[in-house]
């Protein structure tokens, strides 16, 4: 991984916004289903906000500007990249965290692959 995206990553932790800082809380230390996510994780050429490795998932939160032309465009450029490397990638706006949050879990608990063991499982 080259250092700068380290670096980057780093300040993107610091950074996060309000949004981010909500889902992060409900995410972080296997809160959601057991599941390990990491919040602003280096991938290739890209930081992704969170990403479970193992539900092959990328969450994006996206402030207004995503939704200018050359944003949607590098967005899209993103996706694709995650989509290439076998992730699905779910985009939500800052606005829908910070007011559904319930409802921004249950879409991302609905793209958990069925085979896949959360938390309350029994064998």
């Amino acid at each position: 991984m080259k250092p700068q995206l380290r670096s980057h990553a780093k300040r993107l932790h610091r950074a996060m916004t309000p949004a981010e800082r909500k889902l992060w809380h409900a995410l972080k230390a296997h809160r959601f289903q057991g599941l390990h996510i990491r919040r602003q994780a280096p991938m290739g050429p890209y930081v992704a906000d969170f990403v479970c490795h193992a539900a092959r998932i990328v969450i994006e939160v996206d402030g207004s500007q995503h939704g200018f032309d050359r944003h949607v465009e590098r967005d899209r450029t993103r996706d694709a990249w995650f989509t290439a490397q076998g992730y699905r990638v779910l985009r939500f706006w800052n606005a829908e965290v910070l007011t559904g949050l319930d409802t921004v879990l249950d879409t991302i608990f609905a793209h958990i692959p069925s085979n896949l063991p959360i938390a309350g499982d029994t064998l």
